[in-house]
Formats: C-alpha cells, sequence, structure tokens
C-alpha cells in the first residue's frame, strides 16, 4: 500500500478511537438496552411526555452506535479494497477507494465535531427566532431568506421542524419567525448560528438597482425540559389573543386563535400562531417563552463567569457576511471560513460554517479556561 494512503488510514483509525472512547460504546450500549425495555413496558403511553423522551432517546442512541459501527466497518474495508484494487493493478478501483477515503474522512471529521458539543444544553432540541434588523423591506426579505436557510438545512438531515409563529411583513419577507427543530444536539450544533447575519446585494426593490446592506438577527434557545424549574407565574403574564395572519396581513383564519405573550419582568414577548386552538398556541408559546429564559439564564451566569474572570466576552455580535454584489461570497467573521457559492449556502448547505464554528468556539473556551 502506498505509504502515504497508510499513514492517512492509520490517522483516521486514531480520530475513530478517540470519538468511540469519547462516546464510551459500552455504556451506549447499555443505554440502549435499558431504552428498549423501557420501551417494551405496555403502561409506556400512560404517560405520553415521558414515552416520547423514551422513545427519542431510543432513536438517537440506536442512530448514534449505528453510526459508528458503519464508520469502523468502513475504515477496516477500506486496507482490503487497496490491496485488490494493487493486486489488480485497476487504476479505476484505486480511484474509487481514494473517493471512500476522502468521503469517510469527510464523515469521521463530521462526528469528530459532535463531540465537542459537551456544554450543559449542547443535547436539548433547539428553539430558533430569526427577526428583520436594519434595512427595511430588503431586511424583512433577508430575514425569510434564512428562515429557510435553516428549514432547508433541517430537511436535508431528515430533521423534523416546528413552525410556531410568522410574522409577515407588509410588502415582503417577515418580520420574525420562531421554529423548533427537533434531534438531539441540535441546540449544542446550532447556538453557533446565534447573532447578526449581514447581506449585501442590489435590492431588488429599489427602481434605481442600488446596493443594500440589510441584517437580520438569529437567537437560538434549547428546548426546556420538566428539570429545568422554569416557572412562570401568570401574574408575570400579559395574554393577548388575536386572528392569525398570513403574508400581506390578510387573515389565514376567523377566530381569536392566536396568541401573544409578554413576561412583564423581562419585556421578553412571544407568539404563537401555527394550532387551531387559542389553548393549543397557548400551551406553545408557554414553551417558547420557558426556552428563551432558560436561554437567558444560561447568558447571565455566562456573563457571571466572564466577569469574575475578568474577561470580556468572546462572543462577537455580527457574525457572517453574504455577499451577492459586486462578488460572491459568504465568510463568517470569526472563523474565517469562507464559500464562494452563496446560493447553496441559501439553500441549507451550512454544515462546513457550523463545524467551523463549534471548532472555534471550543477553542476559545479552551483558551479562556
Amino acid at each position: 500500500m502506498n505509504p502515504d494512503v497508510a499513514a492517512d488510514l492509520k490517522e483516521l483509525a486514531g480520530t475513530l478511537e478517540s470519538i468511540e472512547a469519547v462516546t464510551d460504546l459500552p455504556k451506549l450500549r447499555s443505554e440502549i438496552a435499558d431504552l428498549s425495555d423501557q420501551a417494551g413496558q405496555p403502561d409506556l403511553w400512560n404517560d405520553t411526555e415521558v414515552a416520547q423522551q423514551v422513545t427519542s432517546r431510543l432513536a438517537h442512541a440506536t442512530g448514534e452506535l449505528r453510526r459508528l459501527e458503519e464508520l469502523r466497518r468502513r475504515l477496516e474495508d477500506l486496507p482490503v479494497l487497496y490491496e485488490l484494487a494493487e493486486d489488480e493493478a485497476d487504476e479505476g478501483a484505486i480511484a474509487d477507494a481514494d473517493a471512500e477515503r476522502v468521503k469517510l474522512r469527510g464523515d469521521i471529521e463530521a462526528l469528530e465535531v459532535r463531540t465537542l458539543l459537551s456544554g450543559e444544553y449542547d443535547q436539548r432540541e433547539a428553539l430558533v427566532t430569526i427577526r428583520a434588523e436594519a434595512g427595511g423591506i430588503d431586511a424583512a426579505d433577508f430575514a425569510e431568506m434564512l428562515m429557510r436557510m435553516y428549514l432547508r438545512w433541517a430537511e436535508r438531515h431528515g430533521y423534523g421542524v416546528d413552525v410556531y409563529d410568522t410574522s409577515y411583513a407588509e410588502e415582503s419577507g417577515i418580520k420574525s419567525a420562531t421554529f423548533a427543530v427537533h434531534t438531539p444536539y441540535a441546540y449544542g450544533t446550532l447556538s453557533v448560528e446565534q447573532g447578526t447575519h449581514r447581506l449585501v446585494r442590489i435590492s431588488p426593490f429599489d427602481n434605481q438597482g442600488r446596493r443594500q446592506t440589510s441584517f437580520a438577527g438569529v437567537e437560538v434557545a434549547p428546548v426546556v425540559e420538566s428539570t429545568d424549574h422554569i416557572e412562570i407565574e401568570e401574574k408575570e403574564l400579559r395574554v393577548d389573543v388575536y386572528r392569525s395572519s398570513g403574508p400581506g396581513g390578510q387573515g389565514v383564519n376567523t377566530t381569536d386563535s392566536a396568541v401573544r405573550l409578554t413576561h412583564l419582568p423581562t419585556g421578553i414577548v412571544v407568539s404563537c400562531q401555527n394550532e387551531r386552538s387559542q389553548i393549543q398556541n397557548k400551551a406553545s408559546a408557554m414553551l417558547v417563552l420557558q426556552a428563551k429564559l432558560l436561554e437567558r439564564r444560561r447568558q447571565e451566569e455566562r456573563a457571571l463567569m466572564d466577569s469574575l474572570k475578568d474577561t470580556g466576552s468572546s462572543w462577537g455580535n455580527q457574525m457572517r457576511s453574504y455577499v451577492l454584489h459586486p462578488y460572491q461570497m459568504v465568510k463568517d467573521l470569526r472563523t474565517s471560513y469562507e464559500v464562494n457559492n452563496p446560493s447553496a449556502v441559501l439553500d441549507g448547505d451550512i454544515d462546513g460554517f457550523i463545524e467551523a464554528g463549534i471548532r472555534w468556539r471550543r477553542n476559545q473556551e479552551t483558551a479562556e479556561a
């Protein structure tokens, strides 16, 4: 075997062994056995919330084990592929083995990034809020572009999504939107997307075809679990009901079923209009509010730790630029990761940015520690 290929395979083997060690395969298998036993209990679905947690954790753990076992099998098959190809002097087979090695490296490195997600809430599902900021109608249009980008990213990975609320702008785009991404580690993964995103382009809404810079903000919060103890008293809430609306302000139903909650102590406002009834919308809005309060608490705790260490926060607010004119580029301002295909990025191809962001964050945390 080519010495360079052999060295590369040895490096991949070392990386995979580290991932397996961090994952703790014996513990993972034990967890799967325990969850399978719970899932098989006849009274499991007497408590729907517990049942959903058990089945969700079981599906995730089983998928995690299957993914690791598949990577191990592919790694062990590669030397055999090279040996057969070289014995037969088959250039095409060698090229196929090279292609599989490159793909395997990408898959192992992507899984390695997951091992860097060790924060308190990183394993949670995510609640994402997108808001139009400076830039008028272009900002509202950009906010809708970002929402589509994240929904397409989730769709590419097969992650479930629930859109809780969409507030449409009058002319085009959205003022804001809130949606949940249902997969383990969604919060840890998407939390690096939090911040201000900037778009530079020729405005499609400007009759003179001038270049316009617009901004949209992304907030990411961990979905609340029963152990979080986020208590909200009724006296702390103002509840408003209104009629759900669609693009251009058109009504989408004939009853006042949409709900807006204002948390008086913090001023946080959340809305939900995707459910059919006012009761369902209020319940969903409460989940969103609890998640935002949990994220607020996490940020306050981080700020306190930063002050105790006498350092400023390492998180910059403006984090990514999308330039469509006079050249084509998307660049992360923290990691310097960039691509020259904005169309692909805005269609959900953002894994490279997310992985670079997670590695950058871990390096920042290591440096601060």
